[in-house]
């Protein structure tokens, strides 16, 4: 095994153990990058590598998903709350939609209110 097989043996396990899912980004991105330009030309712009930013993107959806399941599972909370606190997230998966450009796979698409009807 060279180290870049070890390493996705080494992911894919502990991703298996965390129950967390595995997004690959969709081709056309890998190396590229995304920049943010200040509209005030005389303030420097900043580029992050998409594989940075879309790495947070998808860590976003696995602490929702975790918080999901922490709601979901609460004692204390009524099926009510539950479904109130489960509105805001689903509202929030909708919000991430503008990111889906950057996934391989579309079933690994966020979905909004919309989707989910």
């Amino acid at each position: 095994m060279d180290v870049e097989e070890i390493k996705d043996a080494l992911r894919e396990v502990i991703q298996e153990e965390l129950d967390l899912g595995y997004y690959p980004l969709g081709d056309r991105w890998i190396g590229g990058t995304l920049i943010l330009q200040p509209r005030d030309k005389s303030l420097q712009a900043r580029e992050v590598p998409i594989e940075v930013f879309f790495h947070k993107i998808v860590m976003v959806r696995d602490r929702l998903r975790v918080l999901e399941q922490k709601i979901n599972q609460h004692p204390k909370l009524d099926d009510a709350d539950k479904v109130n606190l489960q509105q805001y997230i689903t509202g929030i998966y909708g919000s991430l939609t503008t990111f889906n450009i950057l996934f391989r796979d579309r079933t690994q698409h966020f979905v909004g209110v919309k989707g989910r009807e």
